[in-house]
């Protein structure tokens, strides 16, 4: 009985895991890094951006308001209206207003009286007296050590700038809120980073490791522990796989059992006539002018003996060059009514020496010559005419035959015995299988055969023949 034991080998999984984590979570990984880092960039401009433009939208409008209505009476008119409009700007907890001198740089009017009169001294002023133009600047301030945003747009008078308006937010509030996001997209990261880890645990368990228990199967079987089997609870690709070892073992183990008993085989099938060979040889040899008919019967079943010797010879040879990728065959042109009807001349007077009639029949037109090889064709006659021989029974009767049929040279051979079971129909061409017969032979000629036609491009087919025996049908194309 096949053996049947789940195994389980973890250990086996070690370079598998290696590889996965580097080729799949490594990748995710660096992904998920990439993102994180794109997300929080994205969400950092985002907020800063969103301040920025408040901010650049308010000092536009103000400066727009101060210039129109407040710059046309000097000087002393401009100082008084920055005063007053430092004393009711409404967001002085938020954003600081300043009003800063072109020429020295310093801040005159503030709303917070801690900075007037220093220096803030930050590109965004610079840039606005030298382009007439809005600027901004982002970054820690040189006095405070504070991270701020500031936005600052010229004051103009008769075209001249005369004045800065600023404003100045801390960036603390928004710095928090932009790692306070960071922090949440870096979660999220990690959680997908997790769920990628837990998945892929997932298949190494359900996937990787049956993998590894179906190679530790598959030493099993290559060290010789042929048929055993592996539960199969999958029903995916895993399934099939785990399908085809079982398959595999269970048909390595049945041609192991084929071949013992075709060593089995061989070894009485060659003891057989050897002993015959060699008890008629002594024979003979001890009494050289003994009765006539009794010499004649000896050297006949020498003769007899010695041609089964060659033709299992043969088969084993053509056996060994199947096997190992050797087995040709050498086209030419050949009459192949001529070759079997040679065939069928040598064995005609063999078959009524055992007192079996062989029957020919030769269609009614000469047939043209095919591409073949004359002497694997004569080998496949000879094979198929002994089979006959053998498993005709008490029939002692053949029929053999050769025509034309649509494009095909067609040769068949029918013997008159018991026939095939039909359960080993399937299997009769296969190398080793002699099924429920108990005739003589090595179990590996129709295996020849076959491989023979088959490289001729041909096909070779045994079925049981109406009324009884079997027949063995030969066709063979008349061109390439």
């Amino acid at each position: 009985m096949a053996e049947k034991k789940r195994i389980r080998i973890a250990p086996a999984l070690g370079g598998l895991r290696k590889r996965w984590i580097l080729y799949t979570v490594i990748p995710v990984t660096a992904l998920l890094a990439l993102l994180v880092v794109m997300v929080s960039a994205g969400v950092g401009n985002y907020y800063y951006g969103s301040v920025q433009e408040g901010l650049e939208s308010r000092v536009q409008a103000a400066a727009n308001s101060f210039n129109e209505y407040f710059m046309d009476n000097g000087y002393n008119s401009y100082y008084q209206k920055a005063v007053q409009t430092a004393e009711t700007f409404e967001d002085k907890d938020r954003i600081e207003l300043q009003f800063i001198s072109s020429t020295s740089r310093r801040i005159q009017v503030s709303t917070s009286g801690l900075t007037a009169g220093t220096t803030p001294d930050t590109m965004d002023i610079d840039g606005a007296i030298a382009r007439n133009e809005m600027a901004y600047f982002r970054g820690q301030d040189p006095q405070t050590g504070e991270r701020i945003l500031a936005v600052s747009h010229p004051l103009l008078f008769h075209g001249r700038v005369v004045g800065v308006m600023r404003l100045v937010t801390s960036l603390r509030e928004v710095d928090h809120q932009i790692r306070t996001a960071v922090i949440a997209i870096l979660l999220v990261a990690l959680l997908a980073l997790a769920l990628v880890l837990v998945s892929n645990l997932t298949f190494i368990n359900n996937v990787v490791e049956p993998v590894a228990v179906v190679t530790e199967t598959a030493k099993r079987i290559s060290a010789g522990s042929y048929g055993i089997r592996l539960e199969n609870p999958y029903t995916d690709e895993l399934g099939e796989l785990v399908d085809s070892i079982n398959d595999m073992s269970i048909k390595i183990g049945q041609s192991e059992k084929l071949k013992s008993e075709f060593i089995s085989s061989v070894s009485h099938e060659l003891r057989t006539p050897l002993t015959a060979i060699n008890g008629w040889g002594e024979t003979i040899l001890e009494d050289p002018t003994g009765d006539g008919e009794q010499l004649r019967r000896g050297i006949r079943i020498i003769l007899n003996e010695s041609r089964r010797l060659s033709t299992m010879v043969e088969e084993l040879l053509a056996f060994s060059r199947m096997e190992d990728g050797r087995f040709t065959v050498q086209m030419e042109p050949v009459d192949l009514q001529a070759e079997f009807e040679d065939t069928i001349f040598t064995y005609r007077e063999l078959f009524r020496q055992e007192g079996i009639e062989l029957e020919y029949h030769a269609g009614e037109e000469l047939l043209p010559a095919i591409p073949g090889d004359p002497e694997r064709l004569k080998q496949v006659f000879c094979n198929v005419l002994d089979n006959a021989a053998k498993h005709g029974g008490t029939g002692r009767h053949i029929v053999a035959s050769v025509a034309r049929e649509e494009g095909f040279q067609t040769v068949k051979v029918r013997d008159f015995g018991p026939g095939i079971p039909e359960a080993e129909l399937p299997f009769v061409k296969q190398k080793f299988y002699k099924g429920s017969s108990r005739a003589r032979g090595s179990g590996i000629g129709l295996a020849v055969c076959d491989e023979i036609i088959r490289l001729h491009n041909g096909t070779f087919e045994i079925a049981n023949a109406e009324g009884g025996g079997a027949e063995v049908t030969i066709r063979l194309p008349e061109k390439e």
